[in-house]
């Protein structure tokens, strides 16, 4: 399906816009990037002896919203045509010709590009910049990356953990040790999480010609070693800011706990002998999707507030 082949957009009401905008910015995924980044900030702001809970965080916040939104906008117009053809996308406002492709990108390009320049001008160029270069590789590395090889999965993964820095960054006006930990988290946790979205929905990338390690490798054994590694290597990783200062004792204690039980969850989608297109496979990659969405907001939400507390 070519942009000239799309569907005429009919003219929409204000509520049934404002859904349509939700989905065009993938309003869940843009609010978990918020979330991080909030996260980011608010160590950075302790760090700087400053208050946590100010214009600057508002500022910080929106900025990295609106290039977050707008990248996500823009990812939608490159797949349009890909997303028509896979059942969990076919519904999204382009395809489903509820918008037009000319309309999401000035969408996105406003947003991305002024949110970027908002983040430069109200906290400092170095935010700016990074948000900029963030949606860049998401745009032009991973989003084809997606129709080529199973590699694009550890591309995607650099933009995909710089929320985290973009706060840290925000507040503080530099790159340090703190922010490298907050990206490094992230790096890790996107592993499990987006092999068992590719896993619980390959027969779906198959048809949208998306070469997600699970479509392209037929028994599932690659992405159960790579969710296991990934799971592994987490742990140490999310010890490190009890070990540095930046949270105390009960934060060390949930995270390790949080991190064997979602090592635990990810085993037992590997260990298990059943073809991956199999009913109990797709039951499995579920619980481990449902366990990483939930354990990334937990793990940053205890290390705030044993911070708060401590």
């Amino acid at each position: 399906m070519s942009v000239a082949s799309q569907p005429l957009a009919l003219p929409r009401g204000p509520l049934a816009l404002a859904r349509d905008y939700a989905e065009l910015t993938k309003l869940r995924v843009t609010t978990l990037v918020v979330m991080t980044a909030w996260c980011g900030y608010y160590f950075g702001a302790v760090r700087s002896g400053v208050s946590s809970l100010s214009w600057g965080l508002l500022h910080a916040l929106v900025g990295i919203g609106l290039v977050a939104g707008g990248t996500a906008a823009l990812n939608e117009v490159m797949e349009f045509d890909i997303d028509g053809r896979m059942r969990r996308t076919a519904q999204r406002p382009l395809p489903a010709g509820r918008m037009s492709c000319l309309h999401a990108l000035i969408a996105g390009l406003v947003m991305t590009v002024g949110g970027a320049v908002y983040l430069g001008l109200v906290m400092n160029a170095l935010t700016g910049w990074l948000s900029l270069a963030t949606a860049a590789v998401y745009l032009a590395a991973y989003t084809p990356l997606k129709k080529v090889h199973p590699i694009c999965t550890f591309v995607g993964a650099f933009p995909g953990a710089m929320p985290g820095v973009l706060g840290w960054t925000a507040a503080r006006g530099r790159l340090e040790w703190g922010a490298a930990i907050m990206f490094a988290i992230v790096f890790f946790w996107q592993f499990p999480h987006f092999f068992s979205i590719a896993w619980l929905y390959r027969e779906d990338y198959a048809a949208g010609a998306i070469r997600m390690l699970p479509v392209v490798e037929k028994d599932g054994r690659s992405t159960a070693r790579q969710i296991v590694v990934y799971s592994l290597g987490l742990i140490p990783v999310t010890l490190a800011p009890a070990l540095m200062g930046m949270a105390g004792r009960v934060y060390l204690v949930a995270a390790l706990a949080m991190g064997l039980a979602l090592l635990y969850v990810g085993m037992r989608l590997a260990s298990l002998d059943a073809p991956i297109t199999a009913a109990v496979s797709k039951q499995r990659a579920r619980q481990l999707l449902q366990a990483t969405v939930f354990y990334l907001p937990l793990l940053f939400m205890v290390m705030m507030l044993d911070t708060i507390s401590s």
